[in-house]
């Protein structure tokens, strides 16, 4: 606390304004989507492009954005999605619990359930005997994750993460990473996708490394499990 007679810090009469600034960047980076441009952000709030960048730069530094692994564009960050968890957490209907239950104990190894409600990435249910190895990390590097790469692959980001993730999904009916994150295992996502075929979410797995080399008998569990989650969260 500030000692008597001494004023303890304060605002100044700039910075609610750049505040309300940073506040309407991320809302222009939440509305035009994953991989918005300095130049789109300039150009819809017409800011400046030299303040929309120091905008952003200060953004990226304090976590509340990402960027986009082109280093093109500017994502959402792990701050914006725990405030947004928290404000509205995810809650799942007793009978995709029934389901993911199910899933697990068919499956030997982390069974979890993520969303991607308006593009953005949300467990929605971790397996608590296996808890997930990094959430802050999922949000802030997606690509590092299988769950992460189904995003990527749907978006259809170019690079040759896509184009590995792809191929596994189109062979193996689910994205994986070998290896990348802790030696001696792995991870696979199976999607969830509504009626129009669109992703909404991914039943994941992480467990080690043989079982995710040669996926096919978790994928046999966790795809039919995805199929009877789709009416049910989607």
């Amino acid at each position: 606390m500030p000692e008597a007679g001494h004023a303890g810090p304060s605002l100044t009469a700039r910075q609610p304004r750049a505040i309300q600034s940073a506040l309407t960047v991320l809302e222009a980076v939440a509305e035009i989507g994953a991989g918005a441009t300095a130049r789109e952000i300039s150009e819809v709030l017409g800011l400046p492009r030299a303040t929309a960048y120091r905008l952003l730069n200060i953004l990226v530094q304090d976590e509340y954005l990402v960027r986009t692994p082109d280093l093109a564009g500017f994502a959402l960050g792990a701050k914006v999605v725990h405030l947004a968890a928290a404000a509205a957490p995810v809650r799942l209907p007793t009978a995709a619990r029934t389901v993911i239950a199910e899933a697990r104990a068919a499956v030997r190894g982390g069974v979890h359930v993520l969303l991607f409600p308006e593009g953005r990435l949300a467990l929605a249910d971790v397996d608590p005997d296996f808890p997930f190895s990094d959430e802050v990390r999922l949000a802030r590097e997606p690509e590092r994750f299988a769950l992460g790469r189904l995003l990527i692959v749907e978006r259809g980001d170019a690079g040759a993460i896509t184009e590995a993730a792809a191929s596994d999904l189109l062979a193996f009916g689910a994205t994986r990473q070998i290896g990348e994150l802790v030696p001696g295992y792995g991870c696979l996502a199976v999607p969830i996708r509504d009626a129009a075929g669109r992703l909404a979410g991914a039943v994941g797995f992480s467990g080690p490394r043989h079982r995710v080399e040669e996926p096919r008998g978790v994928v046999s569990v966790l795809a039919p499990a995805a199929a009877r989650l789709s009416p049910l969260l989607t």
